[in-house]
């Protein structure tokens, strides 16, 4: 019996001793693999430096005048907030629902990790915060493999505890909310909020928080936006809701209000391809890709428009730009039907006046340009598998002004039903400051990716004219008032460089006899225009071009003066706004400043401006482009006739302006200004050859004033914008006859209605 006892001792002392030599080995081996693990044994550990400024791969913001964000740059859709910023019903929900004990522990929350080991993770993790922002900023996605996942999770661990140390919890929070990824192109609290409720964090609703932050547990799987989780992201809403009560963040009696709440989004994907001011954002990428390359840092490296989180403050308006683009959108959808009835019986439609080889090599040059024809040669097709390819029936999603519609045809077929396009490009410019307000390149920026407005350069027709009349003010000393015969007139072969012998003709083939040059600009009076460039000589005409900022090349041959000239809406907004400018050419500004990511100003925009015309003839030229209004082809402005359609918008204000519409009806123009704002329009098709088959229906007066006259309506009905309806300021002292009527007047020796004059 006592060597049995002697037994049952011994075994008990020495299983007493096993256990304890394992306890402390297994904490030693803790131990060491804490040590090991924090000094990179286990793969390497973030330093000090990367703890204080870790990587934040923030989103470039493009900011508006008046303060709106139009767009981002990014590879990860995410921009900073700081903890000030944030609701706190938005910080009482992440708490509640994420880390109950946040503000007790210091990293590692020891109760739920030791909960959490005791049930083998099967009411999931003990992750804290810091923990998460742990995992969030150094090693992403957890590994399936056990072995590995422990790894990680020790190094969390010890990354979360250095956090603590390094941050406040207010800091913690803000970075946590600013890192974690809400899907749909949002990463950050901010991009979640305006995302999906088109608003800032500070704006968001207890409902709208709770819904984000119940959307951290999975986002893929609490994602609002698919119909099929509906019923899932309402529930976690609520599970959201009452951890808040339970944690005394919300009364119970308002959780039984919110919970009943349904959830309603204002979803809002922020993508390169949709938003506001689309071609504009395009553009202004371009611009940034040049300038990063001019403007380095400090230490010589480049800025990355991408990551490094820059804030680009531009010249739009974000109210301007969107009245633009309904404007643009209004008229384009009611010309396009007009467009489509046109071609119903054109067999070549949507090309007039071409033969079949014609249309063979504009078609083929399409389908070479095209992305399907890069793709495919990229795989090393041969060319003739490629061409046979563009006659295969495929579904396809294609572009309709009534939305998106998917159908099957032949991507031949395609290419000629966006040739039926009717596209435009649109700029709207502050004369006085060159900053540009508005800016629209196109109709669609997902399915017509060039750019009218700042990249595609068309003929301008009558808008050219202006620069004629300006010449020839300058250069021979005359005025608006001065009277000219409009009759047949021929510039012989060899005079001014002329080939062959040239007569201009008007577009209504009729003469008007003796008639002033106000209003035979107001008349787009061709023989006139030809007689004034005859007297000064092309080279004059060119000239004076080239000082109002136009940088395209310009033939000096007498024919330009009726516009055959090709010149961008941005170089045409800003010749034309020189006139307004007192005669001081100011270049279009896009942006004002540059911060970085810490608000510090790394650029400033400094204006460029140079004098080309004396006060005296700029306001002359003014007054001539005042009869286009008053009594020419622009008088639709007044009544608001579009030829085909009455917009209703009436401007009894003075306005300056020009039509212009080029061979064939393939460019329709206008160019219209204020004192204080300059807009100019261009409509066509991407081909010349596709056209409207009469002038009443392709004329700049039918085709893009009327988009001028909605976008000013707009305008004018939103007071804070202050866009002027005064006259234009007259210099003092005047040299240049403006007044027409006074001057014939005085003229009159004898009584007669002189109302029957029409000047």
């Amino acid at each position: 019996m006592t060597q049995k006892k002697n037994n049952v001792t011994k075994d008990i002392h020495y299983y007493q001793k096993k256990f304890w030599k394992l306890f402390f080995y297994g904490l030693g081996g803790i131990f060491l693999f804490f040590v090991f693990a924090n000094f990179g044994l286990f793969g390497s550990m973030p330093s000090f430096d990367e703890l204080e400024n870790p990587d934040s791969n923030l989103a470039t913001e493009i900011i508006s005048s008046d303060g709106v964000i139009l767009g981002k740059f990014y590879r990860e859709n995410r921009s900073p907030v700081k903890y000030e910023d944030l609701p706190k019903h938005l910080v009482d929900a992440l708490v509640a629902t994420e880390d109950e004990r946040f503000y007790e522990h210091s990293g590692i929350d020891a109760r739920r990790t030791f909960g959490a080991a005791l049930k083998l993770g099967a009411d999931g993790g003990a992750s804290t915060i810091s923990q998460q922002l742990a995992k969030l900023l150094f090693h992403g996605e957890g590994s399936r493999f056990i072995l590995f996942r422990m790894v990680q999770k020790v190094k969390e661990w010890i990354i979360a505890t250095k956090l603590e140390r390094q941050y406040t919890k207010n800091e913690i929070i803000a970075l946590y909310l600013n890192r974690a990824d809400f899907v749909n192109t949002a990463v950050g609290i901010r991009s979640a909020a305006k995302v999906y409720f088109g608003k800032e964090p500070r704006d968001l609703t207890i409902e709208e928080s709770a819904l984000l932050v119940g959307m951290l547990k999975n986002p893929s799987l609490y994602n609002p936006v698919r119909e099929k989780r509906k019923q899932l992201v309402f529930d976690r809403r609520n599970t959201v809701l009452a951890q808040m009560v339970r944690n005394n963040f919300l009364e119970p009696e308002a959780k039984k209000i919110l919970e009943k709440k349904p959830i309603v989004l204002d979803f809002n994907p922020e993508s390169h391809t949709d938003g506001i001011a689309t071609y504009f954002r395009e553009y202004l990428r371009d611009y940034m890709k040049k300038w990063v390359k001019e403007n380095k840092k400090p230490d010589g490296t480049e800025y990355n428009i991408y990551n490094d989180g820059l804030k680009i403050y531009t010249t739009i308006d974000s109210r301007m730009q969107k009245y633009a683009e309904e404007a643009v959108d209004e008229h384009l959808r009611n010309l396009q039907a007009e467009f489509f009835k046109a071609q119903k019986n054109n067999k070549n439609a949507p090309f007039s006046k071409i033969n079949e080889e014609e249309t063979d090599k504009l078609m083929k040059r399409a389908m070479k340009n095209s992305e399907r024809w890069r793709m495919m040669k990229a795989q090393d097709k041969s060319e003739e598998d490629i061409i046979k390819s563009f006659d295969v029936k495929t579904d396809m999603r294609i572009f309709t002004w009534k939305g998106e519609r998917d159908t099957i045809m032949t991507p031949m077929d395609s290419i000629r039903y966006y040739k039926h396009f009717l596209r435009s490009g649109m700029i709207s410019m502050e004369p006085q400051t060159g900053h540009v307000k508005s800016w629209v390149g196109g109709i669609n920026y997902k399915h017509f990716q060039y750019d009218h407005a700042g990249q595609g350069a068309r003929q301008v027709g009558s808008t050219f004219k202006p620069f004629v009349y300006a010449t020839a003010i300058e250069q021979l000393n005359m005025s608006p008032c001065d009277s000219i015969i409009d009759s047949p007139f021929t510039i012989p072969r060899g005079r001014h460089n002329v080939t062959e012998t040239w007569t201009p003709r008007n577009s209504d083939g009729k003469y008007r006899g003796m008639i002033n040059l106000k209003r035979a600009l107001a008349n787009s009076v061709n023989t006139v225009s030809a007689k004034l460039i005859d007297r000064t000589g092309p080279k004059a005409v060119v000239d004076l071009t080239h000082r109002l900022g136009v940088t395209s090349s310009i033939p000096e041959q007498p024919a330009i003066c009726l516009g055959a000239v090709e010149i961008t809406v941005q170089e045409m907004v800003a010749a034309f706004s020189t006139f307004a400018n007192k005669g001081i050419y100011i270049k279009p500004q896009l942006i004002t400043r540059i911060e970085d990511k810490n608000g510090n100003i790394i650029f400033e925009a400094i204006p460029e401006s140079h004098d080309v015309l004396s006060q005296d003839i700029a306001y002359a030229v003014v007054k001539l482009m005042e009869g286009v209004t008053e009594d020419g082809t622009g008088t639709r402005l007044r009544w608001g006739g579009a030829g085909f359609k009455n917009y209703g918008y009436k401007f009894t204000n003075p306005i300056a302006g020009k039509t212009g519409t080029t061979q064939n009806n393939s460019d329709g123009w206008f160019m219209g200004f204020v004192p204080n704002l300059c807009t100019g329009v261009w409509v066509g098709c991407e081909d010349r050859a596709a056209r409207f088959r009469t002038t009443a229906m392709g004329q700049g007066a039918t085709m893009a004033l009327p988009i001028w006259g909605l976008y000013m309506d707009k305008c004018y009905k939103d007071d804070k914008l202050n866009v002027s309806k005064e006259p234009f300021e007259r210099p003092e002292n005047i040299t240049v006859k403006v007044d027409c009527w006074k001057a014939v007047k005085d003229t009159l020796d004898f009584d007669q209605d002189v109302e029957e004059f029409n000047f």
